[in-house]
């Protein structure tokens, strides 16, 4: 290998970006933030790395394994470099924000770094870009939640999304009920996440016959919540059906035009969450553009542990980017050497890119496409290149 080959190598799971796929990835993310703002989130900025006690406490914790730590000279404490932003969020307004009114919203974009990849996304280093709806435990924040998140990838032009919603809290409420010890919930846990019908109907006990409807009710959101209606559920289970319910009415009048569909058992992925949670996917593209849900932040006070309620999500931006056409270059306008500086001060006032050249040369319009130019300035005007 030449040296040349061996310094740009990268580690496995991160990659550079390059024109023009990086700049139609920034205009992806502020117009997402843009869509943010005008529904009343207010965007903040946090440190790529912090004391790792911070960065792996309350909403933390789950990714507290794909979190890089280092030792910081100078307070000679563990540091970490953030795997999520959002328990930095909730550091964030539980100090700096404790006493700003709620229901507090924000915003937020930056990059995240993990120890390793998963099979469906096997980048290390990604952009994030989110909100976070903090202090309100009702199906309302639920609702407006899913709503925005679905209407940003709207406006930056993914039309066509189905939204899955999943309801991680109420299997444990059901187990619960029945009594479920902690090495018989493990096993079950597993079958549940398979999808395996035989192992849930063998391990269920006296609860088997509820835990089969709720496999089976998986599906388009109007016909699992009829299957749920059915059901004898014990009291914190039916208040967590009966929440999903509100909520999938509310996006029906919120956005009528979503594909709504219910998972009432799956839990991977969502083991922090404490409520209503979704995953929303392109149709005919793979990977997912948005996942959250209801949450702890786990930060409020030492005498509430739990924290605050919270709800919100997470965007992916390579997700979306393959969801999108392909980006083009922009035309460049290539303004030869020479020229006096207004000509380029006009068009650049008009919106036009302009490509300056630096040295006399006996074909401009050469040198314009070799710069990758679409047009050249000349005689008091702009033409087109062929």
């Amino acid at each position: 290998m030449h040296e040349i080959e061996r310094t740009g190598l990268l580690p496995a799971g991160l990659r550079d970006i390059l024109p023009p796929a990086a700049d139609q990835e920034a205009h992806v993310v502020e117009r997402l933030i843009a869509q943010f703002a005008s529904q009343g989130y207010a965007r903040v900025k946090a440190p790529l790395v912090e004391f790792e006690s911070g960065l792996t406490s309350g909403a933390g914790a789950s990714v507290a394994p794909y979190t890089f730590r280092l030792m910081d000279p100078v307070s000679q404490r563990m540091m970490g470099v953030r795997a999520d932003i959002t328990p930095q969020i909730a550091r964030i307004a539980s100090t700096r924000l404790r006493n700003a009114p709620r229901p507090l919203r924000i915003s937020y974009t930056g990059e995240v770094l993990r120890v390793k990849g998963t099979p469906l996304t096997p980048e290390r280093q990604f952009a994030q870009v989110g909100v976070e709806l903090i202090g309100h435990e009702g199906a309302a924040a639920d609702t407006e939640a899913i709503g925005l998140a679905a209407e940003a990838l709207r406006a930056v032009g993914i039309d066509e999304l189905a939204v899955d919603v999943t309801i991680p809290p109420l299997i444990p409420a059901l187990l619960d009920a029945h009594g479920f010890a902690p090495d018989r919930r493990g096993v079950l846990r597993e079958a549940l996440d398979h999808k395996d019908a035989a192992a849930v109907a063998a391990l269920g006990g006296n609860a088997a016959a509820a835990l089969e409807t709720l496999l089976a009710a998986t599906g388009p959101a109007a016909e699992a919540l009829a299957a749920l209606g059915g059901l004898d559920l014990p009291p914190q289970a039916a208040r967590e059906r009966d929440r999903v319910g509100e909520v999938v009415r509310r996006l029906r009048d919120r956005a009528p035009w979503l594909s709504l569909s219910l998972d009432p058992v799956e839990n991977r992925g969502f083991e922090y969450h404490t409520g209503v949670s979704f995953t929303i996917y392109p149709v005919g593209i793979r990977g997912e553009l948005a996942c959250g849900g209801r949450y702890l932040t786990g930060y409020r006070s030492p005498a509430e542990a739990a924290g605050e309620p919270a709800t919100g999500f997470t965007l992916y931006i390579d997700t979306i980017l393959r969801a999108l056409p392909e980006p083009v270059a922009a035309n460049r306008v290539f303004v030869p050497a020479g020229t006096p500086a207004a000509v380029g001060q006009a068009l650049r006032a008009e919106g036009r890119i302009t490509v300056a050249g630096l040295d006399p040369v006996d074909d401009a319009a050469a040198e314009a496409r070799r710069l990758g130019c679409t047009h050249i300035a000349e005689n008091g005007g702009v033409r087109a290149l062929s």
